[in-house]
């Protein structure tokens, strides 16, 4: 079912990997105008816009750290410059940390907050004028918001504030005819194996219904699919993408 997209101005954050760099090639394929942002360039970014020229479309690769707010004013202004003004915002910028709570440090709690919830704030905030009455807002989550996790008791904390956020702004935009939701991944291989030792993989992955484990592209689909057309009477919810855990 088309969705859409097809000339929607789209500015993705943290969209040189992973589960980002799925749905920035996934909007650019479906005919949107993507707006990538990341912290820095390097080989990841040339690559990635490598793929962009490739598909043909007119799309930006920007830098700029999201957690400091005079860079988000910045690159808010560079956006409205090239833009005009914006259809979709994906906020997909995230970090992971694993630590007893006994030995979390302050820095590594702010470290954590900052790049999983203030990062939406800001960037959220600083473009509000340039999403367009009927835009979409989408933040990518985590499903272990609701179920939390040993040694990531600020990760899940992280996560869980995204989805009140979420809750909290589709109502203060919904005026607008403005969405907001999240996508909330289940463990997913943005790196092989997730990074994770292959038996615990395998324990994940054996709780999974689906029995396998969550690949950035099936995030980058849920991510459209809240982005399109198809959910225009959807908002405020968080859509898990977990395989069923």
């Amino acid at each position: 079912m088309d969705q859409g997209l097809q000339g929607k101005r789209v500015l993705i954050t943290g969209g040189t990997r992973g589960i980002g760099r799925a749905a920035t090639l996934a909007f650019a394929r479906a005919g949107a105008r993507v707006v990538v942002v990341s912290r820095t360039a390097g080989e990841d970014a040339d690559a990635l816009a490598l793929e962009l020229k490739e598909i043909g479309a007119d799309h930006l690769l920007l830098q700029a750290d999201v957690t400091d707010g005079a860079q988000v004013a910045t690159l808010a202004t560079q956006v409205g410059r090239q833009l005009g003004g914006l259809d979709v915002l994906v906020n997909n910028v995230g970090v992971d940390g694993q630590v007893w709570f006994g030995e979390l440090a302050e820095t590594e709690w702010h470290r954590v907050l900052d790049h999983n919830v203030t990062s939406a704030y800001l960037v959220t905030q600083a473009v509000l004028d340039l999403l367009v009455d009927g835009a979409s807002v989408v933040n990518v989550g985590s499903s272990v918001a609701t179920r939390g996790r040993v040694r990531g008791v600020h990760y899940t904390a992280s996560k869980a504030a995204l989805i009140g956020l979420t809750r909290a702004l589709c109502k203060e935009l919904g005026p607008r005819s403005i969405r907001v939701n999240t996508v909330a991944p289940g463990l997913t291989e943005t790196e092989p194996g997730a990074g994770l030792p292959p038996e615990a993989v395998q324990r994940i992955v054996g709780m999974t219904a689906l029995g396998r484990i969550c690949q950035p592209e099936d995030v980058a689909g849920a991510v459209l699919f809240l982005a399109g057309d198809t959910s225009r009477y959807v908002s405020g919810i968080t859509l898990n993408v977990d395989g069923g855990v």
